[in-house]
């Protein structure tokens, strides 16, 4: 027994780094963008956050299919159904190749209507709109690339994914130092220079992705296939039903944040430009769980398709120590260090000393967030994608932007206020999900 725990343990770790790392070094990018961009002043900093919470919007169908083809090919892997594992695969990128095309022709025409609605002050909207031309322009590149690493990810091999997130990073960065400021004999193109860079990674990790789906000797192959029409059917049946699931929810998370970004916009360029920090370093945090949560959906989704529950709990079990322990790491960071965390971004005294009061907020959300990513992701992984979906829409679509209002304006705690809305949404979400995990009813699921 002892001897299969340990196993079991280095199975976990052997998938949980890789994910974990990537989602890491999107957070990290994220926030070198952050900092670079911070060097044009608090407007820049406000306009490319800003562009955040639309791209996210436009990015909630190749993030739903990503989740229903890293689920569907997980419980192929552990029924050891290539073929199925393939088909779907194939279906996948055929819907994203589709959606591609239509979100990045809406992003260019509605770019500045949505900035609009938004509240953009009118220093930066101008600056977010430029932003938003390039990024969504190129969106098709993105979701291609989402949806390969999550079927990736499903197979286990989020070394994959972790090589084309590193690629396309590297490629941002270097962009980035060169475009933005102008080094090198390149232009000064500010915040449009930090947009060509974005799209630029972003195609080529598109292309490292689809490299991955041409060797023959994987689990996941391009060219694997037979024809049998009856099985498509069935196949993209069930990439649909999950796939519209998990639309609904990330359609309904985007929304609500959406609106609560559109709250937090009307205080104001500086205060709008610490919370915009602070989200940078709260998805980091997040990097961390939905790095696990990928892991929890690869090893417990092979683990219910090899009809094994006893060692899906065990999985998770071993993830949400991970996940733990990894909180309470960064918790004491940014407790200890938040006035210097900060001052690396900006140099602006007020826009200071509200974030280290936002990161005491962050401190004790990065135990909750964590923790409801990852009993999200176990769920997603038996296919009980609805129920997380209701639960996001509740949460994050009405408590959120409520709360935030309420407690923004009404009893004027301004940003303190936002970041208590934030708190107030991730607990609710961890109870709900973790109540669902703890009944168990999951575990018999068929997708």
């Amino acid at each position: 027994m002892e001897k299969e725990n340990k196993e079991l343990l280095l199975q976990t770790f052997r998938t949980a780094w890789p994910s974990a790392l990537e989602s890491l070094s999107v957070g990290c990018v994220s926030i070198a963008d952050t900092i670079m961009v911070s060097a044009l002043g608090s407007v820049a900093i406000a306009a490319v956050g800003m562009t955040s919470q639309p791209k996210m919007l436009a990015l909630t169908p190749f993030t739903a299919l990503q989740i229903a083809v890293s689920s569907l090919v997980a419980r192929r892997k552990g029924e050891k159904d290539r073929e199925s594992a393939n088909r779907i695969l194939r279906q996948a990128v055929a819907v994203a190749l589709i959606l591609g095309l239509f979100v990045g022709a809406v992003c260019v025409a509605f770019a500045d209507a949505i900035y609009t609605f938004m509240g953009a002050e009118p220093e930066s909207h101008e600056l977010a709109v430029h932003y938003f031309y390039i990024i969504g322009g190129g969106i098709l590149f993105q979701g291609l690339s989402m949806v390969i690493n999550g079927a990736q990810r499903g197979a286990g091999n989020t070394g994959i994914a972790l090589r084309t997130s590193l690629i396309s990073n590297l490629v941002n960065l270097i962009l980035n130092y060169l475009l933005i400021q102008g080094r090198f004999g390149f232009p000064a193109l500010g915040v449009t220079g930090a947009a060509i860079a974005t799209l630029f990674g972003t195609v080529c990790a598109c292309l490292v992705s689809l490299s991955t789906i041409l060797h023959k000797d994987g689990f996941l192959c391009w060219s694997c296939k037979e024809e049998r029409k009856a099985k498509d059917i069935l196949s993209l049946c069930s990439l649909g039903r999950l796939a519209s699931s998990s639309w609904i929810e990330q359609l309904c998370m985007r929304f609500g944040i959406f609106l609560f970004t559109a709250v937090v916009a009307h205080m104001g360029t500086q205060a709008f430009a610490a919370h915009q920090i602070g989200m940078n370093i709260l998805f980091l945090c997040f990097s961390f769980g939905d790095g696990l949560s990928a892991a929890s959906v690869a090893l417990v989704g092979q683990s219910l398709g090899a009809k094994d529950s006893g060692r899906a709990l065990h999985y998770l079990k071993i993830i949400r120590g991970f996940a733990f322990a990894i909180s309470a790491v960064l918790s004491v960071i940014f407790l200890l260090l938040g006035r210097p965390i900060y001052l690396s971004f900006s140099r602006e005294e007020e826009i200071v000393n509200i974030g280290v009061i936002v990161l005491y907020f962050i401190a004790v959300i990065v135990f909750i967030q964590t923790q409801q990513v990852i009993s999200s992701g176990c769920l997603r992984a038996a296919g009980d994608a609805r129920y997380v979906a209701v639960v996001s829409f509740v949460s994050v679509t009405v408590i959120r932007p409520i709360f935030s209002y309420l407690l923004c304006y009404v009893l004027d705690l301004g940003l303190i206020g936002a970041w208590l809305a934030i708190l107030t949404d991730q607990f609710t979400r961890m109870v709900c999900v973790g109540i669902r995990v703890k009944k168990g009813g999951w575990i018999r699921l068929q997708i």
